[in-house]
């Protein structure tokens, strides 16, 4: 009898162990994607007693002249729904080169429903695409005016 209780401890403190290792392990792996999608976010520095101290900035979200700094979008009502739903699956960069009006910025949404398995976005569509159509809309001017008053010269053949 004496020794299947030994046993049964045994087990019990391996098993201790590995769920330990385990949840360290995966707060490790969970550091490791954060850096991976974000470095900037976390600051490795010494303190005083010489301990490895790790900061988390929790200004990831920061607004700098107008323009959210992680992404590059222009601060606007809109601007974390665009956010949350769009930077999901492809980068702000890709939004905020395309220049589109209002029906446009909603064909392209349909198309990525068709096509890319983009979700419906319920009461955010109306939210993104005004958004969108606001700030990411089409210049007025896609190439430079003509030239005026400019003094031409000969070319000599």
């Amino acid at each position: 009898m004496e020794r299947p209780k030994k046993f049964k401890k045994e087990i019990k403190d391996i098993y201790n162990v590995i769920t330990t290792m385990s949840s360290v392990l995966g707060v490790g792996i969970l550091l490791c994607m954060v850096l991976l999608i974000n470095p900037e976010i976390i600051k490795l520095s010494k303190s005083n007693s010489e301990y490895l101290t790790i900061t988390i900035e929790e200004d990831e979200d920061k607004i700098e002249n107008g323009i959210h700094v992680r992404t590059g979008f222009v601060d606007d009502k809109g601007l974390m729904e665009t956010i949350n739903n769009c930077t999901n699956c492809h980068s702000s960069k890709l939004v905020i080169q395309n220049r589109m009006s209002k029906e446009r910025w909603v064909a392209t949404i349909r198309w990525m429903q068709k096509t890319q398995n983009l979700w419906d976005l319920g009461g955010n569509e109306a939210i993104i695409v005004n958004y969108l159509a606001k700030n990411y809309a089409p210049t007025k001017k896609g190439r430079r005016e003509n030239l005026t008053d400019v003094d031409w010269y000969e070319l000599e053949n």
